[in-house]
């Protein structure tokens, strides 16, 4: 019989042990996407920006042929790093541009996060190279989109088949905070939750403008 001790299972996602990579959320990269409302799509894409910036997680913006096609990353995005340079290039698959895998390695984490378009393509790429390479991948997966359902789906299943940890937007924001005791990030949370959580946040609004509602003590 195990010993059960209050120890997290490392696993799980914290702000030190990881790197999120953003890869061409760009307007022509969604014009054909599909598998998610482009609504929905900005909003979660949008979610984990705030939530990786906000925890001080190191993230990489990287966009494809920004200036000759795909255009510029979306606004959400950009506005939770201000001034952050877009690592630009000219191949599909992120892990193929040496000015991307300078920066990981720069990073050092073992552990990356993605979330991008198309997810059949730019994430399919670089997850499948990464993991090849060592590294522990987890994909955001309503924070990627592609252009159809089906390709969308099969391309997580590809994904998870190879080792891919999947996950979704709103639970990559928790799991970043896990204790509602973590008093100095309370407010950081609930506030991103509260402007992009849906349902969730709606509900925190309400219990906080009608009771005065606390999940800490």
């Amino acid at each position: 019989m195990p010993t059960a001790t209050p120890v997290p299972d490392n696993r799980l996602i914290d702000p030190s042990n990881h790197a999120l990579i953003l890869i061409d959320f760009q307007s022509q990269m969604s014009f054909a996407t599909q598998s998610i409302d482009a609504v929905t799509l900005r909003n979660n894409a949008a979610l984990i920006s705030q939530a990786a910036a906000g925890f001080k997680v190191p993230t990489i913006l990287t966009t494809v042929a920004e200036k000759s096609f795909s255009g510029p990353m979306f606004d959400e995005i950009t506005e939770a790093f201000p001034g952050q340079a877009m690592l630009d290039r000219t191949s599909m698959n992120a892990w193929e541009d040496a000015a991307v895998i300078a920066r990981v390695n720069e990073i050092g984490k073992p552990r990356l996060v993605l979330a991008g378009l198309w997810t059949s393509v730019c994430i399919v790429g670089p997850a499948l190279s990464a993991l090849a390479q060592g590294f522990e991948v987890y994909v955001v997966a309503d924070a990627c989109g592609d252009v159809s359902a089906e390709a969308h789906e099969r391309a997580m299943a590809r994904m998870v088949q190879a080792g891919v940890v999947p996950m979704t937007s709103l639970q990559y924001l928790l799991e970043l905070q896990r204790d509602w005791g973590r008093a100095e990030t309370y407010d950081l949370t609930t506030g991103i939750a509260k402007r992009f959580g849906g349902a969730y946040g709606l509900g925190i609004i309400y219990a906080k403008s009608m009771f005065g509602a606390s999940e800490g003590h």
